[in-house]
């Protein structure tokens, strides 16, 4: 131990007078720590806050009233970090993070995603499945001590025992606190991936994510300042869209801050102030893009979200409350096969075709998109509600739907008469024409 201890302090005399000025504090936390968790000691040696003298105690120190206050070695502290308590010296970060859509991620646990993964699953699933990502409410021992069924927990909405929501070591994982980390894609994809919301994929696939791979040794990720087009400028990742500064637009720890669409939901919405939100993702975009590129590339999106919404995802939603109004299924979640039909139409495959389109992955705009929308749509849910219904004793109410929904938009006139004749020859002469070969 003593060899430890000469290290550290041989590193804090070599970083000048600056970083040597540790509380008395945090020096006594070193004594035990160099020792009982050195690869902690380290991370922290390497962070920005031991460059600035902050140290263990000035993170984890409490009042003797917090609801997670304990007494550790004569000391009054807190395990868990806050962002209230980062807030003390990163106070607009905190604000802006405070009010994101980060923030109130734990309220999925209340949703019908907590439902399937506390029914279908159940508790151990939801403690390292969902809350991992979401958040859990940290419940508190009576000495101070964590509850072990709500923590360890790095949920970016985490409900903190001081009122605070979110946990800042989400992005920039503790005891380091890298900006560099925090602006790289794979730390966001530790959420953003999978099934339901394949962000990191669709932006692996992406020309962002491609020249990402090709150029990330030059973009200068380590950096104090970081604005897109000036310190960087063959790739974007995750943050530089999101939360980074670029155009006229200045660093944000509000994720929602530059989102215009609600992607999310089982029909896609504007957000609230979408054209200001609009224009300040523009302004990113502008920092490597044309005007005309920019204005292009959202006239695309936006045709395609309107093709999803009003083709697919309205119809679906409103025949499913058809289904319950005329008494064909019970109200309810999850009771009947065509609940999961429509839970993957729209959570699942409705959602990695509009991320696909928004974040310029063709692949999973189409294919793994769009393409099972419209398989599942036809060949699944379309038949479930002709069946139910037909089962129920009331075909009139599949007949309501096929005249509402089908007959009246010339979009699915395929699925009632078939492929359009003419379209296959023209498509068939296109194909021999250009690859002098037949389409079977």
């Amino acid at each position: 131990m003593l060899s430890l201890l000469v290290l550290v302090a041989c590193s804090l005399m070599a970083a000048g007078p600056a970083a040597a000025r540790f509380s008395e504090q945090t020096s006594e936390c070193l004594e035990c720590h160099t020792e009982g968790t050195m690869g902690i000691v380290k991370q922290w040696d390497k962070s920005n806050h031991w460059n600035a003298g902050v140290g263990c105690y000035e993170c984890h120190k409490a009042e003797k009233g917090d609801k997670d206050a304990m007494d550790h070695n004569g000391f009054t502290i807190a395990i868990l970090v806050s962002p209230k308590d980062c807030g003390k010296c990163h106070e607009k970060e905190m604000a802006e993070q405070q009010a994101s859509h980060h923030a109130e991620a734990g309220n999925i646990i209340n949703s019908a995603d907590g439902l399937l993964g506390q029914t279908v699953g159940g508790p151990p699933a939801v403690a390292v499945g969902c809350r991992q990502c979401h958040g859990s409410v940290v419940l508190i021992n009576k000495d101070g001590t964590l509850d072990p069924s709500t923590w360890p927990n790095t949920g970016i909405g985490r409900i903190n025992p001081d009122g605070s929501k979110g946990s800042c070591s989400a992005c920039h994982t503790r005891h380091r606190f890298s900006k560099e980390q925090a602006r790289k894609p794979e730390v966001c994809g530790k959420c953003h991936l999978g099934p339901d919301h394949p962000q990191l994929e669709v932006y692996e696939e992406s020309k962002h994510g491609i020249l990402y791979r090709a150029f990330e040794d030059e973009l200068n990720m380590g950096q104090p300042k970081w604005v897109a087009g000036v310190d960087y400028f063959d790739a974007t990742t995750c943050a530089s869209c999101h939360m980074s500064a670029g155009g006229k637009e200045d660093v944000t720890h509000d994720v929602g801050e530059r989102l215009s669409w609600n992607l999310r939901a089982p029909v896609s919405k504007k957000m609230e102030n979408s054209e200001k939100k609009r224009a300040a993702m523009e302004q990113i975009c502008s920092a490597c893009h044309s005007d005309d590129f920019v204005g292009s590339f959202y006239k695309q999106l936006d045709e395609f979200v309107e093709l999803y919404d009003t083709k697919f995802a309205i119809p679906a939603k409103e025949i499913r409350t058809m289904l319950h109004e005329e008494g064909v299924i019970p109200a309810g979640d999850f009771n009947d096969e065509i609940d999961w039909i429509y839970w993957e139409l729209w959570h699942h495959e409705g959602r990695r075709a509009r991320h696909g389109a928004a974040m310029s992955g063709p692949d999973y705009a189409w294919w793994h998109g769009l393409y099972e929308v419209a398989k599942h749509f036809y060949t699944e849910y379309l038949p479930a509600a002709r069946e139910l219904s037909e089962k129920a004793g009331k075909p009139e109410v599949y007949e309501a739907i096929v005249k509402k929904y089908l007959e009246s938009d010339e979009r699915h006139e395929w699925y009632l008469k078939g492929f359009d004749q003419k379209k296959l020859e023209e498509i068939q002469n296109y194909y021999q024409e250009r690859y002098q070969q037949k389409v079977d």
